[in-house]
């Protein structure tokens, strides 16, 4: 029996199998508002037979876009907009999901189609961050965050993750990866405070895990909370995997069920060996010293390197990104592959491969 389409049980939901769409950002909102293209495009994975889709990274406030064309959660018309994405993949047998993110100085950017470096204008805005240090030359130098703005961070993502629940998500994950707002505070290298949010991993974690918490209280208990993070920074001097363990453990006393490990974002040109299932021993170590269920993500493509992930227990899930932007099908295939018995919707049943 496959072990990644076997369903998995996370506190009150049951996930139909171990294949997660990866949160993608479509570059294709106004206001922060998603559209038909969100509808379609999360609806096809949910369609394709995946377990849990995730909407792209949805800021908690407005100047929390990585550019002006990308999703929100900052208000309620953006989770009424919401609505029927979530629906239509609830409907297809999928749970939705949404990540909830500040971008902190990577933000104010142009579209990746449309430029690089930040955005002038009045459609522009000044970044934030934890410190006054630029992502890179082509990037603005953010303000940096007073202590009481900082604290102010965790009742903005509750708040986001309350109109989460209005739109009807499932399963909310907190961004705490790539070179973005809460990373920024947990690297060494971007993080050069004095207060309390700065200087030993204490204080460095601190903010991840009063947003955690934060969230925790206003996510109903029955629902799911992941955290994707990345594990290392691929750069001498920065985060890396022994912070990302403890900082795994605690956020599982802080409620999260479920750590995502990306890596690297933090500083440009940063020597990563990126190649099939790279970033799986970071999943691997985190839920064998942590004793906390991951998410492996990055070049899994293949089916059965997919199975092998799962079943040999180095992740409890595997999410997938470029590979259903290339084959929003890929789950249903997969299952093909690996044997696996799984419904087709109905409307697609005609083309379901036969089992003799």
């Amino acid at each position: 029996m496959s072990k990644l389409f076997s369903p998995f049980p996370l506190r009150g939901l049951t996930l139909r199998n171990r294949v997660f769409v990866s949160p993608m950002c479509q570059y294709s909102c106004r206001d922060g508002l998603p559209g038909e293209w969100h509808l379609v495009h999360l609806g096809s994975r949910a369609v394709g037979g995946a377990g849990l889709v995730m909407a792209e990274a949805s800021a908690v406030v407005p100047e929390g876009r990585i550019s002006p064309a990308d999703a929100g959660l900052w208000n309620d018309a953006q989770a009424q907009a919401w609505a029927p994405v979530a629906r239509f993949i609830r409907e297809q047998g999928a749970a939705p999901a949404v990540q909830l993110a500040h971008a902190g100085r990577k933000a104010s950017t142009f579209a990746p189609w449309d430029g690089d470096g930040p955005v002038a204008g009045p459609e522009g805005w000044a970044p934030v961050g934890a410190s006054p240090i630029a992502f890179g030359a082509e990037y603005l130098a953010p303000r940096e965050l007073t202590t009481n703005e900082v604290s102010s961070l965790p009742g903005r993502f509750a708040d986001a993750a309350r109109r989460a629940l209005a739109a009807g998500f499932e399963v909310v994950e907190l961004h705490f990866a790539h070179g973005y707002l809460v990373h920024s505070f947990l690297s060494p290298l971007s993080n050069k405070r004095t207060d309390a949010y700065g200087g030993s991993l204490e204080n460095r974690m601190r903010l991840a895990l009063e947003i955690a918490s934060a969230v925790r209280v206003a996510w109903p208990e029955r629902l799911p909370l992941f955290a994707r993070v990345s594990a290392t920074d691929w750069a001498q001097g920065g985060w890396d995997l022994p912070q990302t363990v403890e900082l795994a453990k605690r956020l599982k006393s802080a409620g999260v069920d479920l750590i995502d490990c990306s890596s690297g974002g933090q500083v440009p040109n940063a020597r990563i060996p990126a190649g099939p299932g790279f970033q799986v021993p970071f999943a691997d170590a985190v839920r064998r010293e942590a004793a906390i269920a991951t998410g492996a993500v990055g070049f899994i493509t293949d089916p059965r390197q997919a199975e092998e992930i799962v079943a040999s227990g180095k992740a409890d899930a595997v999410l997938l990104a470029r590979e259903l932007l290339r084959d929003p099908y890929w789950p249903l295939r997969a299952a093909a592959v690996l044997g696996a018995d799984v419904a087709w919707p109905k409307q697609y049943a005609r083309a379901k491969p036969s089992s003799r």
